[in-house]
């Protein structure tokens, strides 16, 4: 790995005046410098000199932080004033700040010792300038090899004590600049360190103090590719801006709902930011702070507990739920705290976090993944955590998604079928609806007499179909929330799939069901799809008996048709005129069937991989609740897949996730509806 450094290095001269008399006792020293005088510097980690172009700088209020060496923790005071004169930086203010480090400079100050500057800026654009080409910067003429820093953003100036460039410990992130997202008014004016001035800038990189170790530098050194070296300055100062700019993101977040953490956020955020803390430790130590914090050391807010309804509301919304369904699922409350809380989104491994922390999780997250999952799906959960386990959180999210895969596949069988609910896997039985219940006589004082079921048996048996899939190290590294959202949709619509393969293949191979036998069949050319092939069936349907010889009295009322006969069927339906403008025969127009029968079309009627398909044939069926042509059974009642999470599988360092579907399909009664082929 490079370790091309991304800094450079202007040190000036600084002059310390101390208040004058007729200012009175609480007048401030004041100090003024040349920050820069516009020349080409020699610093450590560049193989050539550095030379900015004033012109290009930016500066964003004349009220920069002062500090000494860099450090947010060691203010020293705010310019008043910073100008270019004649290509050069000039800059006044005052020793504002009641800091040792600010006695300490004015001290020596008065003393004589010679103080030097260092300017902190962003370079939001470098460019190299190759051997014997010349360029004008600040009103002179610099002949390369050099760098040009073209654009730059001044962030601070800091008293330094070292003025050699050798030795300097200032420096100038190497990024290109992003907008900036402002920070809420509460994290202003804090006695101990500026969250404003440490996180307003992260993503153009605020800066940081060290002292560069010489021999190091100068070893990793690439003079011979320059364009190669800006590369490496640029994609590490981006790596820094991403963690600066995640670190901002959750500070703000946080004190959008919780601005008391105002004061002790602040020395967090800095923290965070000056020991280049990574994200997820800076994430696990605001959760503690906020787990423990109502004032200094308080108790947490009952408001503020961790509710795992919020928690999965949020993880929902992050994956896409639709609104509708969420609405149906969450209350008001919980929906707008889920927003509140996390309003950049949840992602999986922070959810894990969130549950392992709340079991006394103390580790890094992603980087010590065993320890995290370990803790997440603990039995014994802390008291923060009002409302669920995380593995009942997982399932329900996961459950909710598949549902959506599953309601998004054709669902026809639902309007042809019965629906019944087994409580086992044991083969059930239903009888013939058109047993002997019809009403007798009693006499003054007679007994009733029993109904007796139809002598004609049906029967079912709910089977189990499913499949399992794992949540690996690599979704939980990369926060991967589809691996809980679109994969379970998938899953849904795989059962969904299953579930029509299972039923169609049923209802379709049904030679031995629909019969002339059984009077429930007809074929030849004028069964084809229309107003007399309609007569027809509906007559032939009406005119079928029960075992006693009496009338079904039931009519039908669902004309099932494959994709092709849908439009016909539907203006059939819908028209009150039918019209031939090619006959010349005087005809009645009126439409018989007008809006008796209710079209239902399904793509696996035509399907080739079905025995019994047909492009022509349709069917005419009666209300599957008063004699069922087909029947679906399942498990306890249970329409939907279901989704459930196993332990973690520390093996795998990985969650495993398992989607069954109880059910089974079987024919029932032949007298329920007839088919037309449709053809010879």
């Amino acid at each position: 790995m490079t370790t091309t450094p991304d800094i450079l290095s202007i040190n000036c001269e600084v002059a310390i005046e101390a208040a004058a008399s007729e200012q009175g006792d609480n007048a401030l020293p004041r100090f003024s410098m040349i920050a820069y005088t516009g020349g080409p510097i020699r610093t450590l980690g560049f193989a050539y000199p550095v030379v900015v172009n004033l012109d290009g700088m930016t500066i964003p209020t004349q009220q920069r932080p002062v500090r000494f060496q860099h450090s947010a923790l060691e203010g020293v005071g705010h310019t008043q004033r910073i100008a270019i004169e004649d290509g050069k930086l000039i800059a006044e203010g005052v020793v504002s700040r009641d800091t040792p480090a600010a006695q300490e400079i004015v001290a020596s100050g008065k003393k004589g010792f010679p103080w030097q500057a260092s300017i902190g800026a962003s370079v939001d654009e470098l460019e190299f300038i190759k051997r014997d080409v010349s360029v004008t910067i600040n009103g002179r003429k610099f002949s390369g090899p050099i760098y040009v820093a073209h654009k730059t953003t001044l962030n601070e100036i800091s008293f330094v004590d070292l003025g050699a460039d050798q030795q300097t410990s200032a420096r100038i992130a190497a990024q290109h600049q992003q907008e900036n997202t402002p920070m809420p008014d509460a994290q202003k004016n804090h006695d101990n360190v500026s969250v404003t001035d440490e996180t307003k800038n992260v993503s153009a990189g605020s800066i940081e103090a060290s002292q560069p170790n010489p021999a190091h530098r100068s070893s990793t050194l690439n003079a011979s590719d320059p364009a190669a070296e800006i590369d490496q300055i640029t994609a590490r100062a981006r790596n820094e801006s991403q963690r600066r700019q995640r670190i901002q993101e959750m500070t703000a977040e946080v004190l959008a709902s919780r601005p008391e953490l105002a004061d002790e956020l602040g020395k967090l955020a800095h923290a965070a930011l000056e020991a280049g803390w990574k994200p997820d430790k800076y994430q696990l130590e605001v959760m503690r702070l906020g787990r423990s914090y109502n004032g200094i050391g308080g108790p947490r807010r009952q408001d503020d507990r961790l509710d795992g309804s919020v928690v999965e509301a949020a993880m929902c919304m992050a994956g896409g739920l639709e609104t509708e369904t969420l609405e149906g699922n969450f209350s008001e409350r919980t929906l707008d705290a889920a927003s509140r809380q996390y309003r950049h989104g949840l992602g999986l491994c922070e959810t894990l976090l969130i549950f392992a922390q709340a079991n006394g999780y103390r580790g890094y997250g992603r980087s010590d993944l065993k320890g995290l999952l370990q803790f997440a799906f603990a039995d014994v959960q802390a008291a923060g955590l009002s409302t669920m386990s995380l593995p009942g959180i997982l399932s329900n999210v996961a459950n909710k998604f598949l549902r959506a895969g599953f309601d998004a596949v054709e669902s026809t069988w639902r309007d042809i079928a019965a629906l019944r609910s087994v409580r086992d896997f044991k083969q059930v039985s239903s009888y013939s609806l058109t047993g002997g219940f019809v009403y007798e006589e009693i006499a003054p004082g007679g007994e009733l007499k029993h109904a007796t079921v139809g002598e004609t048996a049906y029967t079912n048996q709910a089977k189990t179909y499913g499949r399992m899939f794992g949540i690996d190290r690599r979704d939980l590294i990369n926060d991967d929330l589809d691996a809980l959202t679109a994969v379970p949709r998938r899953l849904g619509r795989g059962g969904a799939l299953k579930l029509n393969e299972v039923f169609w293949s049923t209802f379709l191979n049904n030679a031995g069901f629909f019969t002339a036998g059984n009077n429930n069949y007809a074929e030849g050319m004028d069964t084809a799809l229309g107003i007399d092939a309609l007569t027809q069936a509906e007559t032939m349907f009406l005119d079928q008996t029960d075992p006693d010889g009496h009338p079904l009295a039931v009519a039908p009322v669902i004309l099932l048709v494959p994709n092709a006969l849908y439009v016909p069927a539907t203006q059939i339906m819908n028209s009150t005129e039918l019209r031939d403008p090619a006959s010349t025969k005087k005809t009645p127009v009126a439409n018989p069937h007008a809006g008796k029968f209710r079209p239902v079309r399904s793509s696996y009627l035509s399907n080739t991989n079905y025995t019994g398909n047909s492009t022509k044939a349709w069917y005419l069926l009666a209300d599957p609740n008063d004699m069922p042509v087909i029947e679906v059974a399942f498990l306890n009642g249970q329409q939907q897949p279901t989704v459930e999470s196993a332990d973690a599988d520390f093996n795998n360092l990985g969650i495993q996730m398992r989607g069954y579907h109880d059910f089974g399909c079987a024919l029932q009664e032949p007298r329920g509806g007839v088919r037309m082929k449709g053809e010879a």
